[in-house]
């Protein structure tokens, strides 16, 4: 890993020029605070026992004869004419035994293992966006020299602590190949932890390759220190698609994480009721988990949640809305209920890194850490209800990351902090400027903003009288100067390029 920059707080350089961006030291982030409890442990079992209802009685239909297969062996109700499947509540507790409660994720550099589970959270770079947005070129499809430049920032910033799947589609590349050119993206220009995409088997296998080529191990190495994750979008209402049931299995299969999340908006593919819709979530996210039980006893599962609503004037979705912050944190308690580690999302509709964006992110970013999330998905750049990688609201989100990292820094109360002697010290009416005690302290004393303009107006008029969106500008162009690449080894960036090489040959025009 590339040395650190610099200390919490305000540590400067000195006579080499401008100052670097000031952010946090990397980290394993801890939330010290109990998680808060919107439901009663009667609701999260009448929850509960509408979701085994649900998988008893309705089913969930799954497009995989493979998946079907392993259903109906296990002793799952199958019917084949409708691929709808029928689990009941024994063989969800069984399969709930052989979870974990958490896990580590390795990528190429040790040092940036995440952990999964207990209190420790892991904020992502956005995925997925169609389409990418800076607010000197507008608006355009996703490209590769974008995705570079976005996964550069990932790297730059200590409080992402993984790549999501594809932080923007570039669309130049062949649909059925582009996958392997951002897993080479991803593990050349940063060296944290990545999703990898699990539509089908080939797209999931080929991360899970390339990962392991990266970490110098075998597949079957791999399989007992996971290196990769990816998401498993439920076609919600109660449908697993074939391309998603293989990725899942496949993910499953080789030892390498997963999480489970169904796309639940209320009103649309869900109950316009939360109750209702917290329900079907957990009747699908269990539903899976079982799945993944079914192809390897162990495999490392999360528990995903995506639960928000719709603007039932339009039917557009919305995100980051109290019924969505609610969710968040009522979906930690259905987590850890199960003893499962546990993916989130903030989110915004807003269209521009503007106010609705950053208050709508900031909603759902305090629910997604009350209610204890592991994985925070999406953390950072998500713009336009996730169709948009934006670069400024990416600076804009990273800001309200450090802000929320500081927060659950936990207090020091000791006979220093308490400045006793400091304040007898200082007169009535006087101040604590020149107090040795503060003095000591000051530089590093208090969170410093990289994006927050904190002059007077005179001063910031004097200055530009720049907006956060255009401070955001300055923000990730000035660290893209910065960005170090990190180190790898010759042979194993060749090794890499070889197997893009020969994968993408026998891919030829058809799918991976």
């Amino acid at each position: 890993m590339s040395e650190p920059r610099r200390k919490r707080g305000a540590e400067r350089t000195s006579n080499r020029g401008p100052a670097a961006i000031p952010q946090l030291p990397p980290s394993r982030v801890e939330n010290p605070y109990p998680p808060v409890a919107l439901l009663s442990a009667d609701q999260i079992e009448a929850i509960h026992q509408a979701s085994m209802h649900i998988l008893e009685n309705f089913g969930i239909e799954v497009m995989s004869p493979r998946a079907l297969s392993l259903f109906e062996r296990a002793g799952a109700k199958v019917d084949h004419g409708s691929m709808t499947v029928r689990v009941d509540r024994g063989m969800v507790e069984e399969a709930l035994r052989s979870t974990r409660s958490s896990y580590t994720l390795t990528p190429r550099n040790p040092a940036r293992a995440i952990h999964l589970g207990g209190s420790t959270i892991n904020f992502t770079l956005v995925a997925g966006p169609p389409n990418v947005h800076d607010m000197e070129r507008g608006r355009r499809a996703g490209n590769m020299p974008d995705y570079q430049d976005l996964v550069r920032l990932a790297q730059h910033f200590n409080c992402i602590h993984m790549l999501g799947n594809q932080v923007c589609a570039p669309v130049e590349l062949p649909a059925n190949t582009r996958h392997m050119d951002t897993y080479f993206a991803n593990l050349t220009l940063t060296d944290k932890c990545f999703h990898v995409s699990a539509i089908g088997r080939g797209r999931a296998l080929d991360g899970i390759e390339m990962m392991a080529i990266s970490r110098g191990l075998t597949l079957d190495e791999m399989a007992q220190d996971p290196g990769v994750t990816t998401i498993i979008s439920v076609n919600s209402p109660r449908r697993f698609d074939e391309m998603m049931a293989e990725g899942l299995m496949t993910m499953a299969e080789y030892g390498q994480s997963v999480a489970v999340t169904p796309f639940t908006l209320m009103g649309a593919m869900s109950p316009v009721t939360l109750a209702g819709a917290l329900a079907q979530q957990n009747a699908e996210a269990l539903f899976g988990i079982v799945l993944t039980q079914l192809v390897r006893p162990g495999a490392p599962v999360m528990y995903g949640a995506f639960t928000s609503n719709v603007d039932m004037k339009s039917g557009a979705p919305a995100f980051g809305t109290p019924e969505n912050t609610k969710a968040n944190i009522a979906s930690g308690q259905l987590a850890r209920r199960y003893n499962l580690p546990y993916r989130t999302t903030p989110g915004s509709a807003s269209n521009a890194a503007d106010a609705q964006g950053a208050y709508e992110t900031m909603m759902a970013l305090w629910g997604a850490v009350l209610g204890h999330g592991n994985l925070v998905y999406h953390a950072a750049g998500w713009q336009e209800g996730g169709l948009t990688a934006s670069f400024e609201k990416l600076i804009i989100d990273v800001e309200m990351i450090q802000h929320m990292m500081e927060v659950l820094r936990p207090i020091v109360v000791d006979e220093a902090e308490l400045a006793v002697e400091a304040l007898g010290a200082v007169p009535t009416g006087g101040h604590f400027f020149g107090e040795p005690h503060t003095l000591e302290r000051y530089a590093t004393a208090f969170y410093q903003p990289m994006l927050s303009n904190w002059q007077n107006y005179e001063a910031w008029q004097e200055a530009g009288g720049l907006d956060t969106t255009a401070r955001a500008t300055r923000l990730w162009k000035k660290a893209l100067e910065e960005y170090v690449q990190p180190a790898m080894d010759p042979a194993v960036r060749e090794a890499l390029e070889a197997y893009m090489a020969r994968r993408k040959e026998a891919i030829g025009p058809g799918e991976p």
